[in-house]
């Protein structure tokens, strides 16, 4: 459980280099009466994402672990991960992985998910970031792909699109409401 995600932990010590995002997600279980929904106090949250080359750690790059982490959500159902903002890599929009599960020890066990799904960021914060030095590549790759074109969003985005701060100056946040 962890909420900086930036540095890698145990036998890995690497830490992911870029512009500094805060993503908070807010987990609603909206099965009752009412549009808002009421908070999932003590869901747990399961968050990763690509560095800003674009790539996953445990996966493209095995010997660190940074960009991922848990969280339990608070009493109104937020979790909070400080990390960097994601690249955009060949056909897919700028992204922030997550699992949303009833408990930690669901989520360590990784039995019961309740929701797979992803933040989108939106297209004008990601061109301000990709101008900057160490994202080169998402510039490209930004312009390759829409919303509608990429293979998650294009089904309809609007319940996953980030409420979004900030500058490249100061970084960025992030925010979602995420309905169970």
């Amino acid at each position: 459980m962890r909420s900086d995600i930036t540095t890698s932990f145990g036998d890995s010590s690497g830490t992911a280099e870029g512009i500094p995002l805060t993503f908070s997600l807010t987990v609603v279980d909206v099965s009752g009466e009412g549009d808002a929904g009421s908070p999932v106090a003590g869901a747990a949250v399961y968050a990763w994402h690509c560095d800003r080359d674009g790539q996953y750690s445990m996966y493209d790059i095995t010997d660190q672990n940074y960009l991922r982490g848990v969280q339990e959500a608070d009493a109104d159902g937020t979790v909070t991960f400080t990390s960097i903002f994601p690249a955009c890599y060949p056909g897919r929009w700028p992204h922030v992985h997550f699992e949303v599960y009833p408990s930690l020890e669901d989520a360590t066990s990784a039995t019961n998910r309740m929701r797979t799904s992803q933040l989108a960021l939106p297209q004008a914060v990601s061109e301000a970031v990709y101008a900057t030095a160490g994202y080169e590549q998402s510039v490209a790759n930004l312009q390759g792909v829409t919303l509608d074109s990429d293979m998650v969003f294009s089904d309809g985005y609007a319940l996953q699109m980030a409420k979004t701060s900030g500058s490249v100056d100061q970084g960025y946040t992030a925010t979602l409401r995420v309905p169970v």
